[in-house]
């Protein structure tokens, strides 16, 4: 299927015309250095609905929690869901220089769409202005990937697709979490499998597998994330241990960089 897919991409680039390809070029954002930010990780797909935004939000406090300074950004311009999960309604102030002041909460920094407009409205805009926000609020110069999927094979094969954009990009990707592969029987406590294994052969290397937990939708909709709610659950020790994970990968990169630095 990869094959296909490589394939599929090469033979469409092949029609470009030159001045097709300058136009794509030019339309993509440039890099640019966000001011005390080091490291900027990105909870992706390609999928609607595999659970994104709750594992960004508890990823985020999991880091937090760990001392990092955490930024989350909502990436979702016409669907945003962070102002729910991480209780945050207010607007963003804005300081001298024009800069909006993100609110904080659980220890985390959070900017949304969702705190811009009301509630109840809608956002109605063409592709342009859709990449002028998502580039004012996302300019980085070197960033990560997470990619999360459902084990089911609707999910799995738009993730691979995920994976190899971001592959051409040259994005380097950290890892995948696979959400809701299993939930705990509360009569016997052992795990009860919804999927097989052998479809997330094509994907990169899986960093943990989260279970259907009963608590989720009664957190996501207080606005309190698991993590913060239920600190001593299954499913906050495997965000810690996402956390851990991420963070030595981190702590090593810049390490590394600043040695070559000298």
């Amino acid at each position: 299927m990869l094959r296909q897919l490589t394939g599929s991409v090469k033979r469409f680039y092949s029609k470009l015309s030159g001045h097709q390809a300058a136009l794509m070029a030019r339309g993509l954002p440039k890099k640019k250095h966000i001011i005390g930010v080091q490291d900027i990780i990105v909870i992706a797909s390609g999928k609607g609905g595999v659970g994104k935004s709750t594992v960004a939000a508890n990823f985020a406090c999991s880091m937090a929690r760990l001392g990092k300074r955490v930024g989350l950004l909502d990436g979702d311009i016409f669907g945003p869901t962070v102002p729910l999960l991480m209780n945050v309604h207010n607007e963003p102030a804005v300081n001298d220089r024009n800069f909006m002041i993100p609110p904080q909460n659980y220890n985390v920094k959070c900017l949304s769409m969702g705190m811009l407009t009301p509630p109840e409205s809608s956002v109605i805009w063409r592709g342009p202005l859709v990449m002028s926000a998502i580039q004012r609020l996302l300019q980085g110069v070197e960033w990560g990937v997470i990619l999360v999927t459902t084990p089911h094979a609707a999910a799995v094969q738009v993730t691979v697709k995920g994976a190899r954009m971001y592959e051409k990009l040259n994005v380097p990707i950290f890892g995948l979490v696979e959400n809701m592969k299993y939930a705990i029987c509360k009569n016997c406590n052992q795990p009860m499998q919804f999927f097989k294994d052998n479809l997330m052969k094509s994907l990169p290397r899986k960093l943990i597998s989260l279970p259907l937990d009963s608590h989720i939708a009664e957190c996501c909709e207080s606005g309190v994330p698991v993590v913060i709610k239920y600190p001593d659950s299954e499913y906050s020790s495997l965000f810690t241990e996402l956390a851990l994970q991420i963070s030595e990968i981190l702590d090593k990169k810049n390490y590394d960089k600043q040695r070559s630095d000298f």
